[in-house]
């Protein structure tokens, strides 16, 4: 009789024989099957399909036949073929695990067995692990695929490092100026279409949160001040309202006003940069005056500003990386 199951297959004649896991802990996420809806969303196509492929052909519950595995989490696959022994798939191997229950879903628990499992006797390779080179290699492009690691620079900061080189920029007359010539809505105030460049120029996606008059026409976002405020409140175009800026994100002013006004009550934007300690922070403005001598909406320059959090109504806005 096969180890820990009611299984007529000669592969489980004896219990699993285990070893230290190989790999990574780094799990790629579960495994479902198509028949698993609606209770769980079934698999998207993965390598990580072709590693557990792999390590059930080792163990011998599928067919070793490498050129015809395909990434997809099939039905056949995670509860095997009712007259193809040579198809046990995942779940008679969970159930010769015996340490699990079989569902055919592959969760931490699978992953982990067959990372440790050796491949029995009387196989190619037997007494070697069942988790191959191939399986570690497959399972960690999974991995990426599903967690893709944020590049070495993030959008936000990378505009804030544009905005910090205009610092000292100033406009000609008439509020003249190079981002609402770029934008294509000139000789108008300019704070919001100065972040907007800041941002399209660090290579933001056009048409994710950004789109200047000249790619949109009247479509285009954003220009204006209560439109940044109303769409970050509101979740739309990638913005949202956060209360941990980091460098780069957008932070909108109501002065004298609060921070839950309305919309309409903001009037200036620019680029968070830092804390400075007691809700003081520093920030990059298109549009202002160097000190608090002059205009804080229509002050003619870029300008790094202290702010505090105090000062006025103060909302701090995320832009969603592509």
């Amino acid at each position: 009789m096969p180890a820990n199951t009611s299984d007529s297959y000669t592969w489980n004649d004896a219990p699993p024989r285990g070893h230290p896991m190989e790999g990574s802990d780094d799990f790629p996420g579960p495994l479902y099957p198509p028949d698993a809806a609606p209770a769980y969303t079934p698999s998207k196509d993965s390598p990580f399909v072709v590693a557990v492929k792999r390590a059930c052909a080792h163990l011998g519950a599928w067919p070793w036949d490498p050129p015809s595995w395909d990434d997809s989490y099939s039905n056949t696959f995670a509860h095997g073929h009712a007259t193809d022994a040579r198809k046990a798939g995942v779940e008679a191997v969970q159930r010769w695990a015996g340490t699990m229950d079989d569902t055919g879903f592959v969760g931490v628990k699978t992953y982990n067995f067959l990372r440790s499992v050796l491949i029995p006797q009387g196989r190619t390779h037997a007494g070697e692990p069942a988790w191959d080179s191939v399986c570690i290699s497959l399972t960690e492009q999974a991995f990426d695929l599903a967690y893709p690691p944020e590049p070495d620079t993030l959008i936000r900061e990378a505009a804030l490092d544009l905005a910090i080189a205009d610092i000292g920029y100033t406009e000609g007359g008439n509020n003249d100026n190079k981002y609402g010539r770029a934008y294509g809505e000139n000789n108008v105030a300019y704070c919001a279409i100065a972040a907007t460049m800041w941002y399209l120029d660090a290579d933001h996606p056009v048409g994710l949160s950004f789109q200047t008059v000249k790619q949109a026409g009247a479509n285009d976002r954003h220009d204006f001040v209560p439109y940044v405020v109303s769409d970050a409140r509101n979740g739309r175009y990638g913005f949202s309202v956060t209360s941990d800026p980091q460098r780069g994100d957008i932070v909108a002013y109501n002065w004298g006003g609060s921070a839950s006004a309305s919309e309409w009550e903001f009037d200036h934007v620019g680029l968070f940069e830092e804390w400075l300690g007691g809700g003081s922070f520093h920030a990059v403005e298109a549009n202002t005056s160097p000190d608090s001598g002059g205009s804080q909406s229509n002050g003619g320059g870029v300008w790094r500003r202290s702010r505090s959090t105090y000062g006025q109504g103060t909302v701090f806005v995320r832009v969603r990386e592509p």
